[in-house]
């Protein structure tokens, strides 16, 4: 699997956000870009995300996922 495939799917199925993604194979760090999901608690953010990629994690195409979330103020401003 390529990080872009997972960038593509996420953006298509997580409305307004941007997603950065880096690592190939079945391990993956995203950058999450969304005022939406930034201000929801932890525990749901991730639900939202992991909820689009259980198929591809049930089916061993992805193995590992790190995520970041930012909204659009706090990436700008990112050191």
């Amino acid at each position: 699997m390529q990080a872009v495939e997972v960038k593509n799917f996420l953006e298509e199925k997580l409305a307004g956000a941007e997603v950065l993604v880096e690592g190939e194979g079945c391990n993956f760090q995203l950058n999450v870009v969304s005022d939406e999901l930034a201000a929801l608690s932890p525990v749901k953010r991730q639900q939202q995300v992991y909820m689009h990629l259980n198929p591809w994690i049930a089916d061993g195409s992805i193995h590992a996922v790190t995520m970041k979330f930012f909204s659009q103020a706090d990436w700008r401003t990112r050191a």
